[in-house]
């Protein structure tokens, strides 16, 4: 167990971040250890054999440290990989002594900058838009159940009480940090099971979102009745709609151009099936109740037929 105490200001100052750096770090935790983290090995086959010699000295497999400067404080709240990695070219070089084995710096920049590439880029705007639909919905529960609500709810080994946060790391041997400065929450599919924190300027706490589970599953298939009276393009993107997503993640999801998808969410608004909020520098789109209730009314329709497809 390890315990943050947050003053007033620092509650006041709680922000979140999706950041490529962490999901990074996080996924190659992943990939040394496939076997501990169960939703992804659909993604972890398909990137079985990659192995990047600086990164895999400094990310061991299973609960063990990693070096605190791989993920530095997020600059913002959606950073481009670019942004943080140069928070991280600028570690000073006793930080990167003290806190792990020896490594070339520059060359360890590279070697992420290649890694994102291959094994993260191709998923990222469906990470992206997952991380991005989890800070939305928390945003909304922040509102409606204040800051306790919101902590007591971010994962079973996170807990908050009086001007304390708690943390259950089983393997942790950390100090409690009676000051703990600002906290970055920072949704991650890849620390799914568990939880990461680090300590510096601010506290960061790691946490997977809601929906993660689901990630690697492909989405339904648009009910036909639906389908038959919207178009097969706005109701599929509907259905993609389970979580909130941007104009572009939606794009890359259902093969669609950009302007046709913001057509369609154009004429789905109009007619109150979708609304839009801004999330940080992102535009989110999320279902209606009223889209919720045609989509259940449509779903149940193929029941009658023997073929429900909600899965």
């Amino acid at each position: 167990m390890v315990s943050i105490g947050l003053s007033a200001g620092a509650v006041a100052r709680i922000r979140f971040a999706v950041s490529p750096l962490w999901e990074t770090v996080a996924s190659v935790r992943v990939l040394r250890d496939p076997g501990a983290h169960a939703i992804h090995l659909p993604w972890a086959r398909r990137h079985r054999g990659l192995r990047f010699e600086r990164l895999w000295s400094l990310v061991p497999p299973g609960p063990r440290y990693v070096p605190d400067y791989l993920t530095p404080v997020p600059p913002g709240f959606a950073p481009e990989l670019e942004d943080e990695l140069a928070l991280l070219a600028a570690t000073p070089p006793e930080v990167v002594a003290a806190e792990g084995p020896p490594v070339d710096l520059p060359g360890l920049v590279d070697e992420i900058r290649a890694y994102f590439a291959v094994a993260l880029g191709p998923d990222w705007p469906r990470i992206r838009g997952l991380l991005e639909a989890e800070v939305f919905a928390r945003a909304r529960a922040l509102a409606a159940d204040g800051v306790g609500g919101l902590l007591n709810d971010l994962h079973a080994q996170v807990s908050w009480a009086g001007d304390t946060l708690s943390v259950l790391h089983r393997w942790c041997t950390a100090a409690d940090v009676p000051e703990g400065g600002d906290l970055v929450l920072v949704p991650s599919v890849f620390v799914w099971p568990s939880v990461l924190t680090v300590f510096g300027p601010a506290a960061q706490l790691a946490y997977p979102p809601r929906g993660v589970g689901a990630l690697w599953e492909a989405p339904p298939p648009a009910p036909a009745a639906l389908a038959s009276v919207l178009g097969r393009a706005r109701a599929r993107l509907l259905v993609e709609l389970a979580a909130p997503a941007s104009t572009s993640a939606l794009a890359e999801r259902t093969g669609l151009t950009a302007g046709g998808v913001s057509q369609h969410l154009g004429a789905l608004r109009a007619a109150g099936l979708v609304r839009a909020h801004r999330a940080g520098r992102t535009v989110l789109n999320v279902r209606t109740a009223v889209a919720e209730a045609l989509l259940d009314s449509s779903a149940g329709g193929h029941t009658h037929d023997g073929a429900d497809r909600r899965g």
